[in-house]
């Protein structure tokens, strides 16, 4: 049986080598995350500041896979 994994959300707030952030999730835990196959294969940027939604698996929940970036209310994109 596959493992539930838990879904959050989260404000980048670093920018690290190799596709890699630091990201703040709203219960304030700061967790690594890499970018998912589907947004690096779509080309969408993803730039400190914005808001995305990160997939943890329940045996490492350090690390997290970002599945989706949010829409900022401030641009225009």
């Amino acid at each position: 049986m596959k493992e539930k994994k838990w879904i959050h959300e989260g404000l980048i707030t670093e920018s690290l080598p190799n596709g890699m952030f630091r990201v703040r999730l709203d219960n304030e835990d700061i967790i690594l995350g890499y970018v998912s196959g589907k947004i690096r294969h779509s080309f969408i940027w993803i730039l400190p500041g914005d808001k995305v939604k990160i997939e943890v698996s329940p045996y490492d929940s350090t690390r997290g896979r970002i599945i989706y970036r949010l829409q900022n209310k401030d641009s225009k994109d």
